[in-house]
């Protein structure tokens, strides 16, 4: 997340100007950790990454809102150990001589191609729990889909493996080899084409940047967390979101996309002889290049959007309405979500989390809510199915009011205005002017639960309305990446038939296995596809990567979760789950839900 500017704060200069991960606050933490560690020695670059930071303090803005921590303290003693090293004369080490690494500067430029091993320390890490750490060879940055074609044919010549990075992270540690790692990172051009509502886009897009760029005019696009790259989420399982109601799933949110193959050629979808990515392997398929551009589909943001919460106690009632929405095609997002999740969202800490959860699950009985977005149309039909729900205005003064809500004096409110009816005090006269005078919503209350030297800064932040907007959070992500601030999640995505037992079942099984394994685990979010027929589930479990045993005992539950999922899949016939779908992302959904 800190390579992007999610909050407006500003995203670090060095590594806007040098683009490899080491010069961003992310990089330097492995390079840090490395260093500590004598796996890799100070180098030239290392040197310059050092230098490159100014201590300004952004990062500590950027990683306190998502997780909590100060990555700049790292920062300061990356630069003291390295400037300690200098004063001591100690020697700096030089790249070493290689002559496949000349034959690629020649291809893509001397500064974008490099061996040095302060550089390579932060393309050697994955925090997916099935990856080892790989200081790769080379790490090369192209910059045009001309450049990747050469590299891959020198590379294949030479009998040197790759591995193409996006954002860096996925469920296998597919992103680390020991020979070339090919970053994207300069290959951001983004082209509109709103005459044939589309935009295409080069392989180091960020999500966040795309729906920004078309945000401006007036379109959004379907897209995954805000720091993964379009094309390389693409490629990985398509693009998974609440928006699959109405913007599908998998091909259907793409209109052609260009290949360089595994042999250096150049190939796009539409072509006659392309591969037929199109179709779907059941048994698994094997990744036909890298993408290198993308062209997908803009669509229209209307003037009377906005969101609802609607607050269930059972995730029978949640699903039946959810469902409800889709075949009535009401809203253009849907997501139910779990207590868990919806307090993570909310909450600026873990702690403040736990309290939230709390308070929903056990106090207002909230266990499931389910988010809708749509017009002014949509509002209007869910409030007369007859569901209290907590409206935008409403989400407005709880978040604002948080530090308040979690306190026992709005328990005891809310439990002096119910009735025999779940949750009727969101239906009662007044009730949001009622919160809000009790609750004293304001950007200076939520900015108080950060650190105090952050408090002025996040004040200005909670002050822009979109902070607290649902369409916006939502259509950007930019909460979803709290999720695994505790601890590393590992994420189980499935398309099932949109019904209870289904669900029920494949929740309870795999709670069951994560508890067999002592491991943190929690219902993510379901939401609906092609009109309430099937569904896309997310289940995930939580482990601390910096543990070998939990990570071993994740290993081994996740082993057993495949089990499991496999033969509900053989037993049904009607449930796809990552492994069925990774590097397919694009084939025709409706391979995926009734093939």
């Amino acid at each position: 997340m800190c390579k992007i500017d999610f909050l407006g704060t500003g995203v670090c200069a060095s590594g806007l100007e040098n683009h490899y991960v080491s010069f961003y606050p992310e990089g330097r933490m492995d390079l840090y950790a490395a260093l500590v560690k004598g796996v890799v020695p100070v180098t030239g670059q290392c040197v310059a990454i050092a230098d490159g930071c100014d201590l300004c303090g952004r990062c500590d803005y950027q990683c306190a809102f998502v997780t909590g921590m100060r990555p700049t303290r790292v920062m300061a003693a990356l630069k003291a150990l390295v400037a300690d090293h200098l004063a001591a004369g100690k020697k700096v080490i030089g790249p070493a001589r290689d002559r496949l690494l000349k034959e690629i500067q020649d291809i893509v430029g001397v500064r974008w191609a490099t061996n040095d091993r302060a550089i390579a320390s932060a393309y050697a890490y994955d925090p997916s729990p099935f990856a080892e750490t790989i200081l790769p060879r080379l790490v090369v940055m192209p910059g045009s889909t001309d450049e990747i074609s050469a590299v891959i044919r020198l590379l294949s010549r030479e009998h040197v493996p790759f591995a193409a990075r996006a954002s860096g992270t996925n469920l296998m540690g597919f992103t680390l080899t020991e020979g070339a790692v090919i970053d994207f990172s300069r290959m951001t051009t983004v082209d509109f084409d709103e005459t044939s509502w589309s935009v295409k886009i080069g392989p180091g897009v960020s999500a966040f940047e795309l729906q920004k760029q078309a945000l401006e005019r007036g379109y959004r696009v379907n897209v995954a967390e805000p720091a993964a790259l379009v094309c390389g989420s693409m490629m990985c399982m398509g693009i998974v979101s609440l928006f699959a109601p109405a913007y599908g799933a998998s091909a259907d949110n793409y209109v052609n996309a260009e290949f360089v193959g595994n042999d250096g050629s150049v190939f796009t979808l539409n072509d006659r002889d392309a591969p037929n990515l199109f179709s779907y392997n059941r048994a698994g398929a094997q990744s036909p290049g890298i993408c290198s551009s993308l062209k997908v589909k803009l669509h229209p943001v209307l003037d009377d959007e906005s969101g609802v919460l609607v607050p269930f106690g059972a995730l029978q009632e949640a699903i039946h309405f959810s469902k409800e929405c889709a075949v009535r095609r009401i809203g253009f997002a849907i997501g139910i979500l779990g207590a868990e999740y919806l307090a993570s969202f909310m909450s600026p800490s873990q702690e403040v989390s736990r309290d939230v959860k709390k308070v929903l699950a056990e106090k207002l009985g909230i266990k499931y809510t389910v988010l809708i977005l749509g017009d002014s149309y949509a509002m209007k039909n869910i409030r007369e199915m007859g569901h209290p729900v907590i409206d935008q205005e409403l989400f407005r003064v709880l978040s604002l009011g948080l530090p308040r809500m979690i306190q026992a004096e709005w328990v005891d409110l809310i439990a002096g205005l119910d009735s025999d009816r779940p949750f009727s005090y969101l239906d009662a006269a007044g009730f949001t002017d009622l919160a809000s005078t009790a609750l004293s919503p304001s950007a200076s209350q939520i900015a108080s639960l950060f650190d105090p030297d952050l408090k002025d800064m996040f004040e200005r932040v909670y002050a822009r309305d979109e902070l607290t907007d649902l369409v916006w959070l939502n259509m950007f992500r930019v909460v979803s990446s709290r999720i695994g601030r505790e601890r590393n999640f590992f994420p189980f995505l499935m398309y099932i038939p949109m019904t209870h037992e289904s669900i029920e079942e494949i929740q309870h099984g795999l709670r069951d296995i994560a508890r067999s394994r002592h491991l943190g685990n929690a219902f993510g979010f379901v939401t609906p596809v092609d009109m309430g027929k099937r569904c896309i589930l997310e289940y995930d479990y939580f482990f601390d990567q910096t543990d070998a045993g939990e990570r071993d005992r994740l290993m081994g539950a996740a082993l057993d979760a495949g089990t499991f999922l496999d033969d509900i899949s053989a037993r049904t016939g009607t449930l796809r789950w990552t492994k069925h779908i990774f590097q397919q992302g694009y084939c025709r959904k409706d391979n995926l839900l009734y093939a």
